[in-house]
């Protein structure tokens, strides 16, 4: 299980609970698949697959954890064409054309009886918690997704004082100026890839991509006001990402350094490959976040 996208928070408080007790706490909140008439179903699942039961992972000190949405599918372009066939079927029995309550009422109607028989859609989103550093990271690139596990986590613990990571300096200020100077950290290389946007309201953007971006044409962006809301970077010959201006990292991936510790490790089976992913992944990010933060000189405290 290799994250591929990063939303951090920082706890507020240290968090306390071992792996037993948060995985008995968020079992309350576990998984159950749609009900007939559902259209949905969110809770906790186990994270490294069939075998495992207990839903918080732990691997030398950090606790996965995952979250599981089931859907049931029914097609917008299907449910449209058959309930334009019941309108126009009660319209004419009823010489009339139906109000808008009416066709609504119809709509739900409709569905109701289709949901029993639709298909069901699953989605995964991953986390995990450093309790030592302080940290919970969420698989995804999506605020909504965060918030929604965060959500759920809350609601399993009763309360959960983690916040988005702030930092003292500005993401766009910093990543501009390495833009600008063409000087960055000594383990930081700027990649291929940038987005510049003028400030403002009618701001104009430019998305730049298999770019040098050290180009005079580039320069000229940038010394015509543009900032860098969005560049890929890359960090020690070890991950590559791209960074936005809410300091969110997408598009991670470990590189041949990090994968190559894979090959010293004996594993047999889904759930032994889970456990040594997530063990390298985690002391990985252990490493890199801390450094990445401190770049943007550390977080703001409250």
């Amino acid at each position: 299980m290799w994250f591929k996208n990063l939303s951090l928070f920082r706890f507020t408080e240290p968090f306390t609970l071992n792996a037993d007790e948060l995985a008995e706490k968020l079992d309350a909140l576990r998984l159950r698949p749609c009900g007939a008439h559902e259209e949905s179903s969110f809770g906790w699942t186990a994270p490294s697959g069939k075998s495992e039961t207990s839903l918080a992972h732990a691997t030398n000190g950090y606790m996965m954890l995952c979250v599981k949405k089931q859907e049931r599918v029914l097609p917008p372009a299907v449910v449209n064409e058959m309930i334009q066939e019941k309108v126009v079927e009660a319209e004419e029995q009823q010489g009339r054309q139906l109000s808008k309550k009416e066709r609504s009422r119809l709509k739900e109607e409709l569905i109701f009886d289709l949901l029993p028989r639709a298909f069901t859609f699953s989605r995964k989103t991953y986390a995990y918690i450093d309790p030592k550093g302080g940290w919970l990271v969420v698989d995804t690139a999506s605020a909504n997704k965060a918030e929604d596990l965060l959500g759920l986590l809350r609601k399993s613990l009763g309360s959960l004082p983690a916040v988005p990571i702030n930092t003292v300096n500005n993401p766009v200020t910093i990543m501009t100026q390495w833009l600008v100077s063409q000087e960055t950290p000594t383990d930081i290389v700027v990649e291929d890839e940038c987005e510049l946007r003028s400030p403002g309201e009618d701001a104009s953007a430019i998305r730049c991509k298999r770019q040098d971006l050290g180009l005079p044409e580039i320069q000229n962006h940038l010394d015509s006001g543009k900032e860098a809301i969005l560049v890929a970077l890359s960090w020690a010959d070890r991950l590559s990402f791209i960074l936005d201006k809410n300091f969110s990292i997408k598009r991670l991936r470990f590189l041949d350094l990090v994968q190559d510790q894979l090959e010293d490790i004996e594993v047999e089976g889904e759930d032994m490959r889970f456990d040594a992913d997530f063990s390298i992944m985690s002391a990985e990010l252990g490493l890199f976040l801390p450094r990445l933060i401190k770049l943007f000189g550390g977080v703001v405290k409250s």
